[in-house]
Parts: structure tokens; C-alpha cells; sequence
């Protein structure tokens, strides 16, 4: 294990940026209030911290009250972390998988978005045949799941399985994005490409 330690580098952490942990569950702890799951993707995260919790809906303002990694208390909690975060004034049915937990006013929800995608061949396990504008694939954000249709630039008619190009992406509900996020997009049980945002609208 000394060999493994010295030889593989650790992952660099992104610790000096806001706080953001995809919500993957949600718990009630009896007595003391909901428990949101997930893995921390960035940031540092202490108790008593001022969050948000955004999904499509008006953010929910909320504070971390309690910290838990496998049935252990904490104080504070860092990137890549999978934790448990108690939290204040938030109903189990006013969030679900999908959501993201964030410092406050870092992330918003958006439904467009410009991005750069790559559509898998057939023998990368894609589409057997090509695509036309306002195709809608199933596109996988973090701990999200949504229908987006893929709407193509006007000198562009079809999308053909090993293509890459820049389209805008309307999705049907308005999820947390940042420029950078990369996501996947399916058609049933056939990833059918990949992609990353440039620019949200």
C-alpha cells in the first residue's frame, strides 16, 4: 500500500470554492428534521453554515445544523466527502435526487443552455442512426434526470453517430447548471453521447 500511496497522486480538491453537494437522498431523522444525502463536489462545509437548496421551484433558504459520514459525527465536512447533512426548515417533500446544496446565491436553475456535444458511434455503444433538431434524449446532470431537446444550428440538419458540434439544449424543467458541468445523454438503455456546458441562456 506505501507503493500505491507514493505512486498515484492525490485528486486534486477544489477546497477554496463555494460549498455544492448533489442531493442523491432524502431521510427524516425522527425528532431532529431532514437529512440530505450525497457526495460533496466542491468546497468546505461547516455546522451552522448558511445553504440553499436549489431545484426548479423558488431556492429554499436552510442551514446546516449537523454533519454525519458513515454514523460519525463531524464538524466540518470537505470535497469528496459522502455525507449526511441535517438541515433546517426543509420538508422532505420540497426536495428530491437531483437537487443541489449550496452556498448561498452560487448556483441558480436554468432550462437552456449552449453546450458542446459528442454522439457516440455504434460501436462505442450509440445510435445506430443519426439525429434531427429537436431530438430529445434523456440528459443526466450530476444526480439529475431530465428531458432535454436538442435543437441544432441552422446549417446543420442531421447529427450522425461520431459527430461533435455545438447545440442549445432546452430542457423541460429548470435544473441547477454551471458552465463546465459535463452530462450524458440516453435513450433508453443506449448512452447516445456526451457533452459539456459553454454557455447558459
Amino acid at each position: 500500500m506505501n507503493i500505491v500511496d507514493t505512486y498515484i497522486k492525490e485528486p486534486e480538491r477544489k477546497k477554496d470554492v463555494p460549498f455544492l453537494m448533489a442531493i442523491e437522498g432524502v431521510f427524516m431523522a425522527i425528532g431532529r428534521g431532514t437529512v440530505l444525502t450525497g457526495k460533496i463536489e466542491t468546497g468546505v462545509l461547516k455546522i451552522g453554515d448558511a445553504l440553499e437548496v436549489i431545484g426548479p421551484r423558488e431556492a429554499i433558504s436552510t442551514i446546516c445544523l449537523g454533519l454525519e459520514m458513515f454514523k460519525k459525527s463531524l464538524d466540518v465536512a470537505e470535497v469528496g466527502d459522502n455525507v449526511g447533512i441535517l438541515v433546517k426548515a426543509v420538508k422532505r417533500d420540497e426536495v428530491q435526487r437531483g437537487f443541489v446544496l449550496a452556498a448561498v446565491n452560487t448556483i441558480k436553475a436554468h432550462e437552456n443552455f449552449k453546450a458542446k456535444i459528442y454522439a457516440l458511434t455504434k460501436k462505442e455503444g450509440g445510435r445506430h442512426k443519426p439525429f434531427v433538431s429537436h431530438y430529445t434524449p434523456q440528459c443526466f446532470f450530476r444526480t439529475a434526470n431530465v428531458t432535454g431537446s436538442i435543437i441544432l444550428p441552422d446549417d446543420v440538419s442531421v447529427v450522425m453517430p461520431g459527430d461533435s458540434l455545438v447545440v442549445n439544449i432546452k430542457l423541460v424543467n429548470k435544473i441547477p447548471l454551471n458552465i463546465g458541468l459535463r452530462f450524458v445523454m440516453r435513450e433508453g438503455n443506449i448512452t447516445i453521447g456526451a457533452g459539456i456546458i459553454l454557455e447558459l441562456i
